[in-house]
């Protein structure tokens, strides 16, 4: 599986990034559009969702990347292996999210992932960081009843930020008041296990849509 060289980050604020992604007809890329979807934000070299999709046929799986090298490649590795229930899309989140929720079929969304986003460290690039109130509200708008939102980072800094920008909002409630001790998911990421294999900590919340 040869793998593509790109830039580790991407500014989200640049001008290129600024403009809504061309969206498809959703029932052309799915087998079943109709069928309940996982949404992972920030899906990196999408291999999550490789691993998920066949293990979950009556799911659709949904990555989003702003690095479009990324997702070229891993729309290649889809294609080589037949998945009917995957799509990968090269879009700026916090410019798409609202318009590309509103685009796919009533009630799909049914969990959301967001796992080890960029951290932008400096006080100043913190605006970058993927998880946003306009990011939350879109969500909490399409999310389904009872609609999970996993997130987690190596980074205490950067989950407690995506923590609380859930918990502030009034359509999600934590399922646990400390952090999950274990991934809910049933694959992990390539970071949770590098993070894991150095005896590092891993912060984990999940949400539900009231």
């Amino acid at each position: 599986m040869a793998v593509v060289r790109v830039r580790e980050h991407v500014n989200p604020l640049s001008r290129k990034y600024q403009v809504a992604a061309t969206l498809p007809d959703w029932a052309q890329v799915y087998g079943q559009a109709d069928q309940p979807l996982h949404l992972d934000i920030g899906c990196g070299r999408g291999r999550f969702l490789l691993q998920m999709a066949p293990q979950h046929p009556n799911w659709n799986f949904l990555g989003l990347e702003i690095r479009e090298p990324l997702v070229d490649q891993a729309n290649q590795w889809r294609e080589d292996a037949g998945l009917q229930n995957l799509f990968y899309l090269f879009c700026n989140a916090n410019t798409s999210i609202a318009p590309l929720l509103r685009s796919l079929p009533p009630q799909c969304l049914q969990r959301v992932t967001i796992q080890f986003p960029d951290p932008w460290f400096k006080r100043r690039h913190q605006k970058r960081r993927v998880v946003q109130p306009e990011l939350v509200d879109a969500i909490a708008q399409f999310l389904v009843s009872g609609g999970e939102v996993f997130l987690q980072s190596d980074i205490a800094e950067v989950a407690i930020d995506m923590r609380d920008r859930f918990y502030e909002h009034a359509a999600f409630r934590p399922t646990s008041e400390d952090w999950l001790p274990t991934n809910p998911m049933p694959i992990p990421t390539e970071r949770e296990l590098s993070t894991l294999e150095r005896s590092e900590p891993v912060y984990r919340a999940l949400f539900m849509r009231q």
